[in-house]
């Protein structure tokens, strides 16, 4: 048995601090074993008693007659090292700590819980918590936990895992899922992380052949590796992460170094990550459910499409409103299926939503004919059929459901919802049919959605690893613009033709070199944002103004920043008919290199209009990245603009994502704003460009 199946599926457990009274911390998990049919032993640890709960009980770990494979530690902080230690010692797999007093009291705290890891390990022990609210295991009845939320109920066995950072919320969670009647596999809390993560939980269910759909709550990722390990091996067996990930923070002052950093914050980045996995990122806990129990149907429609039936002209307005917020497609049904349903309803609305009017609750078979035409000729991945009270009332279900259960038991691969209000033993046997039932249509939009984006996902094939760059080392501290850009150009990234001019007359001989008009700009590795100095000067039109312009940027240097170190001036070729876009890279604090990609101007400043993704990507990758941000049509050729080379500039996207990922932790960040992406096939040009390293010892 290997570690985390010894913590999660365990045939023995000893309980450190054992209590004999039921509703305390200790007892609380020996009453839930004995109540809820644990088959394995159970050792009580307490020195004050020979008996807990009707059980042997013994006076230390070293009188256990048996190791067992997971302990359960529910001692005060003080006596939890010392557990953790003899526990080890004796070769227990895991333990659980109810404890607290680690981590979450400050800096001795940190450091006492650091000595608890590395007292387990030493002797290949894992670790649960400390402070959490343990786990429970509904399907072996172990329940290794001391929520109070039990004695409202005990789950009902089931597909759905549950794997929390919260332990309060994490059964706030299960509590809900157990009175909508859903079924669990497995609750897990990992309290303060010291070993074990979410992550890791979400990895055991991914191989857990109980746990079919895993929902998660997370409030920070404290290990990327083994996260991101999960998501991917979830990915590739097929099973949906619902996951709600609360918190949206900003990176922090890192911000005010970096345009790219100051517009991504922590939140975004999640949102790039978790999508890239096939993650879908619940908004409320309601929400969380309602998509893990669809996701149970096993049914995940890649290219998914919605069709609609329904009685209520409104309610398919609300429903088509829906989809349209949720990105999810309702392409009409096609003439001629819209004439076949006019000919047996002269009054119907057939478009999509298809309206088959209060009048099939006097002729039920048009309920059959409707849905079968949505099914076979429209096309539809999901059918949502609304039919409200109606479809409660004892006049009309039965027939109701003979008619919708014919069409989906001939369709099996197609996923059937239905909106109905019904009494709990008639949505059962809704259900029973293959009907997924939500009270609310837009809640049911929300998760048929979600199910599109799992079979995207679970669809696609991992794309291939982007070529690495020629080798290269970044320099001691941040480079100037034009060291930048030599730096980039060696790596694939261009920028506009230009020279570093440490005099006046190099920057005449530049200019009239490179062909008017010009662009000048402050040089200085101190000045990064020079635009904010009047430090860039446009439109240099002759050999005079290069004169006028040098003096001109030196003089506003030297009074805007005294100290700062100045190599001159920038002559650099003025571009014109591209679309100005932004590129850029940030270390995110988790998930370390992450690009940017948007359009320049009010699309980033105001209405912050971008993409991201981890480094480092292909250029298929970076071409969805480029095509995904709302202002695209204006690179591809709207109201009779060119169109901009995307070739050139999903390279250059690629590149820098590359460049990033080898570059390692002493890059910061870097920005290239504004590149020019020129009409298709003159090129993607960066017009600026900022590498930030990182001070000290990264």
């Amino acid at each position: 048995m290997d570690t985390l199946s010894a913590l999660l599926t365990p045939r023995s457990v000893a309980v450190i601090g054992a209590s004999a009274d039921a509703a305390r911390i200790g007892g609380r998990p020996i009453a839930y074993m004995k109540e809820l049919g644990f088959q394995g032993r159970i050792l009580p640890v307490n020195p004050k008693r020979d008996e807990i709960q009707g059980l042997p009980a013994f006076a230390s770990i070293a009188a256990m007659p048996e190791v067992p494979d997971v302990a359960i530690i529910a001692v005060p902080a003080a006596a939890a090292g010392p557990a953790v230690q003899e526990l080890a010692q004796r070769g227990v797999k895991a333990a659980i700590m109810f404890s607290a007093g680690f981590a979450e009291m400050g800096d001795d705290g940190e450091a006492a819980q650091a000595r608890l890891v590395a007292d387990a390990q030493a002797h290949g022990m894992r670790l649960l918590g400390p402070n959490c609210l343990g786990l429970f295991n509904a399907r072996t009845g172990f329940y290794g936990t001391f929520t109070s939320s039990l004695e409202r109920g005990s789950p009902k066995p089931g597909p759905i895992g549950i794997a929390s950072q919260s332990g309060a919320y994490g059964m706030h969670v299960f509590g809900l899922a157990r009175d909508f009647g859903l079924g669990l596999s497995c609750v897990v809390t990992t309290g303060n992380e010291a070993d074990l993560n979410v992550g890791h939980m979400i990895g055991w269910m991914a191989q857990d052949p109980d746990t079919e759909v895993i929902a998660a709550y997370a409030e920070g990722i404290r290990d990327a590796d083994s996260f991101l390990a999960a998501l991917e091996l979830a990915r590739k067996n097929r099973k949906p992460v619902v996951l709600m990930k609360v918190g949206r923070s900003a990176v922090g002052s890192a911000a005010a170094r970096s345009h790219t950093a100051s517009i991504a914050g922590d939140d975004a980045v999640t949102d790039a990550v978790l999508a890239e996995f096939g993650v879908v990122r619940a908004r409320t806990t309601e929400e969380m459910l309602d998509i893990a129990r669809l996701a149970t149907r096993k049914i995940y429609p890649a290219g998914n499409t919605l069709g609609v039936l329904t009685i209520s002209g409104g309610a398919g307005v609300l429903i088509s409103d829906a989809a349209e917020a949720a990105g999810l497609p309702m392409p009409q049904m096609p003439e001629p299926a819209q004439q076949k349903l006019r000919e047996a309803l002269p009054f119907c609305a057939p478009q999509n939503p298809v309206d088959c009017t209060a009048q099939a609750l006097n002729d039920l078979s048009l309920v059959g004919t409707f849905a079968k035409a949505l099914v076979e000729e429209g096309g539809y991945s999901s059918i949502l059929s609304f039919f409200t009270h109606a479809g409660g009332a004892a006049s009309v279900a039965p027939r109701l459901r003979s008619e919708l259960a014919a069409v989906r038991a001939a369709h099996p691969d197609r996923l059937f919802v239905l909106s109905v209000l019904a009494d709990p033993p008639l949505v059962r046997q809704f259900e029973e049919d293959g009907f997924t039932v939500f009270e609310d249509p837009s809640r049911a939009v929300a998760a048929i959605e979600a199910m599109g984006r799992y079979g995207d996902s679970f669809a696609r094939v991992a794309p291939p690893a982007p070529p690495a760059l020629p080798a290269f080392t970044l320099p001691a501290t941040t480079p100037s613009e034009a060291e930048a850009k030599r730096i980039l150009a060696e790596a694939g990234i261009p920028a506009a033709p230009e020279a570093a001019c440490p005099t006046v007359e190099a920057a005449v001989a530049a200019a009239e070199k490179i062909g008017f008009p010009v662009v000048l700009k402050i040089l200085s590795p101190d000045i990064l944002h020079k635009s904010e100095i009047g430090g860039v000067l446009l439109n240099v039109s002759d050999a005079a103004a290069v004169r006028d312009g040098f003096s001109l940027l030196l003089q506003r240097a030297k009074s805007a920043a005294p100290a700062a170190r100045i190599e001159g001036v920038l002559v650099a070729k003025q571009l014109s008919g591209g679309v100005e876009c932004i590129l850029g890279v940030h270390r995110d604090p988790v998930f370390g290199p992450v690009a940017m990609f948007g359009l320049g101007g009010i699309f980033v400043e105001i209405l912050k209009d971008v993409s991201f993704r981890r480094c480092p990507f292909d250029e298929a990758e970076a071409e969805e990245m480029i095509r995904s941000i709302k202002g695209a049509p204006l690179l591809l050729g709207a109201r009779g603009r060119p169109p901009a080379d995307i070739d050139a500039l999903k390279k250059m996207l690629s590149r820098l994502s590359v460049f990033a990922a080898q570059a390692g932790p002493r890059l910061a960040g870097i920005d290239l704003n504004p590149v020019f992406a020129m009409p298709q096939g003159q090129g993607a040009f960066a017009a600026d460009a900022v590498i930030d390293i990182a001070e000290g010892d990264a």
